[in-house]
């Protein structure tokens, strides 16, 4: 009876012969798109894993200062080439997904693992794009865990994944992509097959200009040039006040502008504070720097305030080896405090910025004081800095 019913089944709906008629999938198409999304995978893992390395710096990872548009660059590539996953990831799915509904569904222990392989594979994919689009419009509602963390952990996730795959599917990819574009079509005869190559070869295309077009309508929060085109673009790099974009405003933060402000200063030579007044009576600098957000939205302008470097002596510290903690004004939040390695201490760009395009801060971008720092993550670009301490190496 059992038998009777699986048989029957198996006969049905998906399960039926000719259940998915299209003769355009092939082994050599998904080997194809295969060797694309692993190279835009591995792409945004490379970028990615940078990223995390940037923020959360274990001791032995060393980030220069220079050039200061690095970091920029590295993940305005991990955004731009992750939004084009998405009609790779589509429609690779889209040529294999028949194969869920072979019969019997388990032939052996070795299958089953192999199709636990995928099925991770698949999920881990969708998970890393689904949560990379849902992050870059800032819409976390869909997420109940911090992006970063999950985002991570994901990538590892996917890139095993991707490892095992490419190891069981190997051969059958390299004789695929071998071999002729005209293989055998189920259910055609040889007269039918230079229309099918046809049809391969547009369905690439068409592949390859989404991907292109969604690059290009998205890459101008990045690229200011382009900036006219990225009608889907969640930043446009001119927006905000003081055009400058803003992802965490002041009330969001619970901060505001406080009269009596002073900015406290800690080091070898003991602490100290000192006002508005105080700073602005200081040496003067400026510099170009760009905010870079790990969101891939970047936008450059020119800061003037007072070196870093500078403070680091008046505390008594040695500018060329001292490494800096920073502080916000706000009460809470992951980035809140931010530290500098030697290398962007002594980087006479880096700045305790007290004014944006000649003006005075707004309370947006960290009035009374922020930090800007070259080739940093716009995240450990501290706003409100209400405390700078200096520590030397023993």
């Amino acid at each position: 009876m059992v038998r009777d019913t699986l048989r029957a089944l198996s006969r049905r709906g998906p399960f039926r012969a000719g259940a998915f008629p299209s003769r355009l999938r092939s082994v050599r198409l998904t080997s194809q798109l295969g060797v694309a999304l692993g190279v835009a995978f591995g792409v945004c893992f490379a970028t990615g894993l940078l990223s995390h390395l940037i923020q959360h710096p274990p001791g032995w990872f060393w980030w220069p200062s220079r050039p200061v548009g690095l970091y920029r660059f590295t993940q305005g590539l991990h955004v731009a080439t992750g939004l084009a996953c998405v009609p790779l990831l589509g429609v690779k799915l889209w040529s294999v997904y028949p194969r869920l509904f072979t019969w019997p569904p388990v032939r052996s222990l070795a299958h089953a693992a192999e199709r636990a392989g995928v099925a991770a594979l698949v999920a881990a994919g969708l998970f890393q794009v689904v949560s990379g689009v849902l992050n870059i419009a800032h819409w976390y509602a869909p997420m109940p865990f911090f992006f970063t963390t999950g985002h991570y952990w994901g990538a590892w996730l996917a890139v095993g994944a991707i490892l095992v795959h490419l190891g069981v599917q190997l051969p059958a990819a390299r004789a695929a992509l071998r071999r002729h574009p005209s293989g055998p079509v189920d259910g055609a005869d040889d007269r039918a097959l230079p229309a099918v190559d046809k049809g391969r070869r547009v369905l690439l295309a068409g592949v390859a200009a989404a991907a292109g077009l969604i690059t290009l309508t998205t890459v101008g929060q990045t690229v200011r040039p382009l900036a006219g085109l990225g009608v889907l673009a969640p930043r446009r790099p001119g927006e905000g006040p003081q055009g400058l974009p803003v992802n965490k405003t002041a009330a969001a933060a619970g901060v505001t502008a406080d009269p009596a402000y002073r900015l406290v200063l800690a080091g070898p030579a003991g602490e100290t504070s000192f006002d508005l007044a105080g700073l602005n009576a200081m040496p003067q600098h400026t510099a170009h720097l760009a905010i870079a957000c790990v969101e891939g939205w970047s936008s450059g302008a020119t800061w003037g305030g007072v070196r870093l470097r500078d403070l680091v002596a008046l505390a008594g510290g040695d500018p060329d080896r001292a490494t800096v903690v920073v502080e916000s004004l706000q009460a809470s939040g992951r980035y809140r405090v931010s530290t500098l390695p030697p290398e962007h201490v002594r980087d006479p760009l880096t700045l305790i910025a007290l004014r944006l395009r000649g003006e005075v801060l707004h309370l947006d971008h960290g009035y009374p004081a922020r930090l800007i720092a070259p080739n940093r993550p716009g995240v450990l670009q501290t706003k409100w800095v209400g405390r700078i301490t200096v520590r030397m190496p023993r």
